[in-house]
């Protein structure tokens, strides 16, 4: 039995509004044509997909277990889509993200010196962005930070930088030669949705600002609003006169890892992964991340 499509975005959508009124309104379809397509789903899986009573609508253990399947796979489609339409108009186009603070453009070069019909393309992604756009196709290699949800990729390490403590200019430990974990412990922390994600083992409270990238980030700590930690290559990509970068040797290191979609079998792919890992250990060989680093910004800057 073929997984209908289709029906797998109605259930989506009902799983997401866990209503069917509201559900039927965001595909623009009667109520009574998304409850036929869902039975019709729960009868192809020989599975029941919803609690539906007096309360309202609720998943069962069936249906979390095919919301969580469902988003990958329906990326992977439309990646499918998005990679034949370009096929169709003769595109030789390979499109990787990054990001912020990862210089992509000395494996770009490398990786064109061997596929001079390919065009390399650079789109900067956040944090909330890196699984989902591999997924769908919008970018077609990842050069991700960790953590990232790995369902549908393949994530392979490429190498760690230290973090540096992100302080306000005015901060009582702003110039020192280094900070302990234990120097800012307790302190307000700027940081995006997921604690889990916090590389400290120290308590801070949320500093309660809700923040997308390392613009916005800055902003906020120049502010006096809290602290924040940042991978050290931020320090070559970022200056801002109110802010003041610290060495903090014990907070883990920022990893880096190259990722694509499972499902995405191509040699051009293929080839651009073992450029950009030939060319990070070449680099940690002359232990000079950081000067490329920021010759990689230059040449993103002016290329």
């Amino acid at each position: 039995m073929d997984l209908d499509l289709r029906k797998l975005r109605y259930f989506v959508a009902v799983a997401d509004q866990l209503h069917f009124s509201r559900a039927a309104e965001e595909l623009h379809i009667a109520q009574p044509v998304l409850s036929r397509q869902i039975r019709a789903l729960e009868q192809d899986l020989g599975a029941s997909l919803f609690v539906r009573d007096r309360h309202g609508v609720a998943l069962t253990d069936a249906g979390r277990q095919l919301l969580a399947d469902a988003g990958p796979l329906l990326a992977s489609a439309h990646a499918v889509r998005r990679r034949v339409t370009e096929a169709a108009r003769g595109s030789r186009r390979l499109t990787v993200g990054f990001r912020a603070g990862i210089a992509v453009i000395p494996a770009a070069r490398a990786f064109e010196a061997r596929h001079p019909d390919v065009v390399v393309d650079v789109q900067r992604i956040e944090w909330g962005d890196q699984a989902a756009m591999l997924l769908d196709g919008r970018i077609d290699v990842g050069y991700v930070r960790l953590p990232i949800d790995g369902t549908g990729l393949r994530v392979t390490p490429l190498y760690t930088e230290p973090r540096v403590a992100v302080l306000p200019a005015g901060h009582r430990l702003a110039g020192e030669k280094e900070v302990t974990e234990a120097d800012l412990a307790g302190e307000p922390l700027v940081w995006h949705a997921d604690p889990s994600t916090q590389p400290t083992r120290r308590p801070h409270p949320d500093a309660g600002y809700l923040v997308r990238g390392v613009d916005e980030t800055l902003e906020h700590v120049a502010a006096g609003r809290g602290i924040s930690f940042l991978a050290r290559s931020a320090t070559v990509f970022y200056s801002h006169p109110d802010i003041s970068y610290v060495p903090i040797p014990d907070l883990a290191p920022d990893q880096v890892c190259l990722a694509v979609a499972a499902s995405r079998t191509s040699p051009v792919v293929d080839d651009f992964l073992t450029a950009a890992q030939a060319m990070a250990e070449t680099t940690a060989e002359c232990g000079n991340y950081e000067m490329w680093q920021l010759g990689g910004a230059a040449a993103a800057r002016h290329g």
